[in-house]
Formats: C-alpha cells, structure tokens, sequence
C-alpha cells in the first residue's frame, strides 16, 4: 500500500484473469465507475485515522464475499509446491477465514494474540515513512475494499486480500513479526528520503516480493507474491538474482503489475540474517558508501 515511485497505470504490466498479458488500462477495477464509487465509500472513513484507533466496520455484500471465496480457494491450490513450508505453517496459525471477507478487527485480534501486531485501515495511498514507521510500532496499514469480481486473481492495486491474505500470514508468525518491526525501526531512523527509498526497496525485494531460490527450486514468501496467483504459477519462470543489498539498491520496482525481477535468498535464515546485517546499520551514509545518487535534502 505504499505510495513510491509512482507510475502511469496505463504503462504498466497488464494481466487478464488467468494470469496472460493485456492492456492494464483495461482493467474493470479502473473502468467501472459503479464500482470505483463502492470503493469510495468503503475507504473513506479510514481517512484520517490514527494508529490504534479501531477500523471501521465494512458491510460487504456477497459478491465481494464469493470474490474472497474464489481468490482462497484458487491461492491454496497454487501454493502446493510454490510456497515455503514456514509461511504455510503461519497461514494456518493465522486461521484466516475461506468463505467470507473478514473485518480488519476479526483478523488483527487474532494476530495480537500471537505476535502483537494489529492492522490498522489505509484510507488511500499510504506514504513511504508513515507505512513503514508504523511497523516498528505493531501496525500493518491495510486495505479494506474487495478487488473487482470480474477479475478476481489480479488487482493492480493492494485490497484486502493481498494486505490480509498476504501479509495476515507473515504477522501470524513471531519469526515474520521481528523482520516487520526491524524494517519499521530503521525507516523510523530515517531522516531523508534517500535512505527512506533505500530501505523501502529491501523490503519490497523481501518481505512482498521474495523468494528462496535453493537446489529443490524456486519458492515464494513475499506477501505479494503469496496473493498473484499468474506469478505464482510462473515462478520458476522468473528472472532471479541472488541476494545482493547493492544491486537491490539499483533496482526499481513497479508497485503494479508483475515483477521483471525478484531476488532470492539461499533460506530463511539467511534472509533474516541479511536483513539483520543491512538494517541494524542502514544510516544517511549507506546510499553513499553503495555508490547510490542522491535526490537532494
């Protein structure tokens, strides 16, 4: 849900329903105004809440409910043999419904009771800073709106099923839980955006988009990955580097539509391991010291 470097929708990779390219400004989600309205009304009193304050309760109708069903029920058959065993492990601890759309509160309730972290509504766009700050303090800005039943295995923005579905499984985990509250405390260090952007890229390139990529294969545990099911189902397709903090530092990435490339980790414990080392010491000099440009104060 965070709000970096920004591009036009009509640009970027389209996907059709089962996963094949077409145009992205196709998509019923941008096109339909009826639905644009409902979800208009479904975020709009997230706006301008505070962290802690309890989310606002959604009425959802059955179609959003049967699109949740359709989307559970798809996303578990493409895990088998895509997934790492420990994030599978976590969904199940996560006891994340299959046959409705749950509140915000009826998740993170059971999240606090396993690693106190709690959701907390985006009303919109969530800026860089204020995303991955409230991290270090035990909230996950989430979606609340459904994507749009027409297309129910892709929406190119994050709703409810990749923020819940997704990352409902990573905050299920104390494992999971510390490398979120690691990444909030160094973007909480932060002081410019420089760095910010630094940081805002290790954590896309793990905790939404990574893989561990070994001799058995290519396996996913980013959250964003864990809710797109076509990249799910070409996984091993991938263009996949190794784990390289300098090189993750060059790479843009598209806040819509499938990754041109992902970077893989030889297991878990050397993801936590890398994370550990980059943002216990990330400062206003990494950017520097990688050879990064800078954009001004």
């Amino acid at each position: 849900m965070m709000a970096c470097m920004g591009e036009d929708l009509a640009d970027l990779t389209p996907i059709t329903p089962d996963g094949h390219l077409g145009p992205a400004d196709q998509h019923p989600g941008i096109r339909d105004r009826e639905y644009r309205r409902r979800r208009h009304a479904v975020t709009a009193p997230a706006r301008g809440h505070q962290l802690g304050d309890p989310a606002p309760l959604v009425s959802y109708t059955e179609s959003e409910h049967a699109t949740w069903r359709a989307v559970h029920a798809a996303l578990v058959a493409a895990y088998e043999g895509r997934v790492c065993p420990e994030v599978l492990a976590a969904r199940e601890e996560a006891r994340l419904p299959p046959d409705h759309v749950p509140q915000l509160s009826e998740v993170g309730a059971r999240l606090r009771s396993l690693t106190g972290f709690d959701f907390t509504p985006a009303g919109g766009p969530v800026r860089n800073r204020r995303f991955l700050g409230a991290l270090a303090e035990g909230y996950f800005h989430a979606a609340q709106y459904v994507r749009h039943p027409a297309m129910p295995l892709y929406t190119p923005e994050p709703d409810i099923i990749h923020d819940v579905f997704g990352h409902g499984a990573h905050l299920a985990s104390p494992w999971f839980a510390d490398l979120y509250r690691l990444v909030g405390a160094a973007a909480a260090r932060a002081v410019s955006e420089d760095t910010l952007d630094l940081i805002s890229r290790v954590y896309w390139f793990s905790l939404e988009y990574g893989v561990v990529a070994d001799r058995s294969g290519v396996r996913a545990y980013g959250a964003a990955l864990l809710t797109s099911y076509g990249e799910l189902r070409r996984l091993r397709l991938a263009g996949i580097r190794g784990w390289d903090i300098a090189d993750i530092a060059r790479t843009s990435y598209r806040t819509f539509g499938y990754q041109p490339v992902l970077f893989g980790v030889r297991s878990l414990d050397h993801l936590a391991d890398a994370l550990h080392e980059f943002l216990n010491d990330v400062d206003e000099d990494t950017g520097a010291r990688l050879g990064l440009p800078t954009t001004g104060p």
